[in-house]
């Protein structure tokens, strides 16, 4: 079910960037912007925006462990893992040996 959800998050920022740089160019080509220039214009913007909302939607389904003692920078970050490799990771973050400095 994860797997589904994820492809059509994927799929919707995908269309979603897509849809944002035609309107861009439509605005655009009622200036009297070039063909080239307005292609490279449109093509830029649904590069950004779907890295944009790319990077969102991997941030919203990655879980971060993070150690809990103070000054410690130890952490795992997980992606669709189930409930069991979720809390595993979480006992290793709890208990990795700490450096000493």
């Amino acid at each position: 079910m994860k797997d589904t959800r994820h492809h059509a998050l994927t799929a919707g920022a995908a269309a979603f960037s897509a849809a944002l740089a035609i309107a861009i160019g439509v605005r655009l080509h009622g200036y009297g912007v070039p063909l080239a220039l307005l292609l490279a214009c449109c093509l830029s913007c649904a590069a950004s925006f779907s890295s944009l909302l790319f990077r969102v939607i991997g941030a919203w389904s990655t879980t971060v462990h993070r150690c809990t003692r103070p000054g410690c920078d130890f952490r795992v970050s997980l992606t669709h893992a189930d409930s069991a490799e979720n809390r595993r990771w979480q006992e290793i973050a709890a208990q990795h040996p700490h450096r000493t400095h």
